[in-house]
């Protein structure tokens, strides 16, 4: 049995566009966010790994839940399972690459290969919603 690896992700939409984060000494790029904390609430941990990773603060009252999706994860020594439960929430500030962030970009539905799986599966979700 795999392991279950899980995760928050924000989704930004802009232009067509979906906004993804990769870490340092990785290729594929992820959705921004990452894993709660001990008694964390989903938004609780969503808005503080996205302030640490891309330094802007999401605005709590707009944060609103899209979608669970489950992929095979990428760079793990044995089989996991990464579940990534989406958001999508307006921010304040300017959106830089900090912490483990090596590089953000804006990716079109075309350019979804350079991404990992479960990123991939979100680009085909929006694509569906007619989001992207």
């Amino acid at each position: 049995m795999s392991k279950e690896i899980d995760k928050l992700a924000w989704l930004l939409v802009q232009d067509g566009k979906l906004l993804v984060a990769r870490s340092h000494n990785k290729s594929l790029f992820y959705l921004p966010g990452g894993k709660r904390e001990l008694a964390e609430s989903d938004q609780q941990a969503l808005s503080r790994e996205i302030n640490e990773e891309l330094s802007v603060n999401l605005h709590s009252d707009s944060i609103r839940y899209a979608q669970t999706f489950y992929a095979e994860a990428d760079g793990q020594q044995e089989p996991a399972i990464v579940k990534l439960s989406c958001y999508f929430a307006e921010f304040e500030g300017e959106l830089v690459a900090s912490a483990e962030i090596a590089e953000i970009k804006w990716l079109s539905y075309q350019e979804k290969a350079q991404c990992s799986l479960g990123a991939i599966k979100v680009f085909e979700w929006l694509k569906q919603q007619q989001a992207i």
